[in-house]
């Protein structure tokens, strides 16, 4: 498998488009009693408008704390997060974001959960529209004859699909996925993924997705960047994934390009970069801590603010720490013929 690399010629890009999702030598330290902990070290990655990415990494290597500061939660130490040219300094309705855990208010039904999302973000709309707005979502993720339950009458994938309504409901630009499906059963697992990729064919969003699934990456993504052990972590590789749209499950298990992409992958991660016992936290400073402590507050009492929505997910910052060993230049992969 011949490797490619990803900074091209300068000369070769001058008649590109202006890239829409760029991530711009972006590091982030987090302060600790014995100093500075860098827990991400010069990423770099453009994202397509319609693109679907996905990452993938060992647990401590600061997928969550990129995801973060694509979706304005956090900001970089230096370097700077773009879409369409602007930086990224907070929270917005152009970046919507869904996590493994519902994050839904338990005290509303599947409708008035996604309903709230558009009355705080189209307040100028009549109720009529809002109503149909979230009528028109709840049907896009099959949950029509479940809109007036509320969470704990709902199972797992019945909750996730509600919080992805909740997501598409307000149209961003970038859907930020953090390990959506993680905490499903397999079968249920599937069903989401095939659900996903229908929605995102029809509205031609921007994906960003933290997945530990290869597998699901592999259906999923139109490139898998695979991320080195933390702390200082890199973008190591990125594969691109040649399978054709629309995805077929069964065919793409059939073919042998599956599994020489799969089995890189798993070299990559449980070889090259292998998980260590060392045991590491990603740090979250005091203000960082208030300021989701008041978004989930915003929520609870009385916030209508879609933020304040999201803020409930974003309550642990977990991680392993891991040894470090030499990383390369970040590279793309092709699939050989």
């Amino acid at each position: 498998m011949q490797a490619i690399p990803t900074n091209q010629p300068e000369q070769q890009q001058e008649n590109t488009p202006s890239p829409f999702l760029v991530i711009d030598r972006v590091t982030k330290d987090y302060p600790t009693p014995n100093g500075f902990n860098r827990v991400l070290d010069g990423i770099d990655l453009t994202v397509s408008q319609g693109e679907f990415v996905c990452i993938i990494g060992h647990s401590g290597c600061g997928k969550s704390t990129l995801l973060n500061m694509v979706s304005g939660f956090n900001q970089p130490t230096t370097g700077q997060v773009r879409l369409c040219d602007q930086p990224i300094t907070e929270p917005g309705p152009d970046r919507m974001m869904v996590f493994q855990n519902y994050c839904l208010l338990p005290w509303k039904t599947a409708f008035d959960n996604v309903y709230l999302a558009v009355h705080s973000v189209f307040p100028h709309k009549t109720k009529a529209e809002k109503i149909a707005l979230v009528k028109e979502h709840l049907e896009l993720v099959g949950l029509t004859e479940a809109a007036h339950k509320k969470p704990h009458q709902l199972s797992g994938g019945m909750k996730q699909r509600v919080a992805i309504a909740r997501a598409l409901v307000i149209r961003p630009q970038v859907l930020i996925l953090d390990e959506p499906f993680g905490a499903l059963d397999a079968i249920t697992k599937e069903e989401l993924q095939e659900e996903l990729l229908k929605i995102w064919r029809e509205y031609r969003l921007t994906v960003l997705m933290i997945t530990h699934d290869i597998d699901e990456a592999l259906f999923l993504a139109d490139r898998l960047v695979m991320m080195t052990n933390g702390p200082t972590a890199k973008i190591g590789e990125i594969l691109k994934i040649p399978f054709p749209r629309p995805r077929i499950r069964s065919k793409i298990l059939e073919d042998p390009a599956y599994y020489e992409l799969r089995n890189y992958a798993l070299d990559f991660l449980y070889h090259r970069f292998a998980h260590s016992e060392n045991s590491c936290e990603e740090i979250e400073t005091p203000s960082e801590t208030q300021g989701k402590f008041a978004l989930k507050m915003a929520g609870i009492v009385g916030g209508l603010a879609v933020a304040g929505m999201v803020g409930f997910g974003l309550f642990q910052t977990l991680g392993s720490k891991i040894s470090q060993p030499q990383t390369p230049t970040p590279v793309e992969v092709p699939i050989s013929n």
